[in-house]
C-alpha cells in the first residue's frame, strides 16, 4: 500500500522492534500506553495522538535516502543482534548520553535524522503549542467581555525529542511543508522496475521449468507412449 521501499523498510523496523521486545521483555511505546492509562482516570481528560501519521514519516524518510545509504541502513538492521539490557536503558536517560547517541546517528544518516527526527520535533512542537491555547469560556451575552482560563497539557514524548521542542517553543512553525510525500527519485523508480523484472522473470523461469519437467515425465509415461503410438497408427490405417 506505501510503496516497495517503505514496505521493506516497515517490515525491518519491525523486525527491531521484536528485538527491542524479546531483550528488554517490554513492547517500544511503552510510555504511550501508560499516558492513556492515566489520562482515563482524569475526569473530562481527552487523550490526543499528536505525533505525524506514519506513513508520511516513513515515506519522506525513504525518499531523502539515496539508494547505498538505503542499502547500509537496511543492512545493518538486517543483522542488529546486539544485546539491550535495562542499564543500557538507564543510561539513555542520561542527557549527555543521549545527545552522543543522536549525534552519530546525524553522522551516519543525516537525512534520515532530519525526517525521523528533526520534522517530527517541529510537528510535536506545533501539536503541544496547539493544545496548549487559552479556553475561552461561555459568555452570557454578546456584550460580556471574553474570558479565558488556560489549558493544562501534559505532554508525553521520547527523550530525544526533548531539546528540538524546546529549541522551536518560541517558533513561528509551519507544518504543511513536513506533511507533503515527495515523489519518488529517478532511482527509487529504477530499483521498482528492476525488483519487478526479477521477480517476474523467476516465476516465469520457474513456471517454465516446473511446466518443462511436467510434460517429460507425463510423456515418459508407459500409459502416455502408448496412447501417442496409437495415434500414430491411425492414420497409416
Amino acid at each position: 500500500q506505501n510503496g516497495v521501499m517503505s514496505g521493506l523498510m516497515q517490515m525491518l523496523l519491525l523486525k527491531v522492534s521484536a528485538h527491542i521486545t524479546e531483550q528488554l521483555g517490554m513492547a517500544p511505546g511503552g510510555e504511550f500506553r501508560e499516558a492513556f492509562k492515566e489520562a482515563s482516570k482524569v475526569p473530562f481528560c481527552k487523550f490526543h495522538l499528536g505525533d505525524r501519521p506514519i506513513p508520511v514519516t516513513f515515506k519522506r524518510a525513504i525518499a531523502a535516502l539515496s539508494f547505498w545509504q538505503k542499502v547500509k541502513l537496511a543492512w545493518g538492521l538486517c543483522f542488529l543482534s546486539d544485546p539491550i539490557s535495562k542499564d543500557d536503558v538507564e543510561k539513555c536517560k542520561q542527557k549527555d548520553l543521549l545527545e552522543q547517541m543522536m549525534a552519530e546517528m546525524i553522522g551516519e544518516f543525516p537525512d534520515l535524522h532530519r525526517t525521523i527526527v528533526s520534522e517530527r520535533d517541529i510537528y510535536l512542537t506545533y501539536m503541544l503549542k496547539q493544545a496548549a491555547k487559552q479556553i475561552e469560556l461561555p459568555r452570557a451575552s454578546e456584550n460580556e467581555p471574553r474570558k479565558y482560563i488556560p489549558a493544562v497539557v501534559v505532554g508525553v514524548v521520547g527523550m530525544g525529542h526533548v531539546p528540538g521542542i524546546e529549541k522551536n517553543w518560541n517558533s513561528d512553525l509551519k507544518i504543511q511543508e513536513i506533511m507533503s510525500v515527495p515523489p519518488p527519485s529517478t532511482s527509487s523508480k529504477i530499483f521498482k522496475f528492476v525488483l519487478k523484472a526479477t521477480v517476474f522473470g523467476l516465476l516465469g523461469y520457474g513456471c517454465y521449468r516446473i511446466g518443462h519437467r511436467t510434460v517429460q515425465f507425463v510423456l515418459s509415461m508407459p500409459a502416455t507412449q502408448s496412447y501417442i503410438q496409437r495415434l500414430t497408427e491411425v492414420p497409416q490405417h
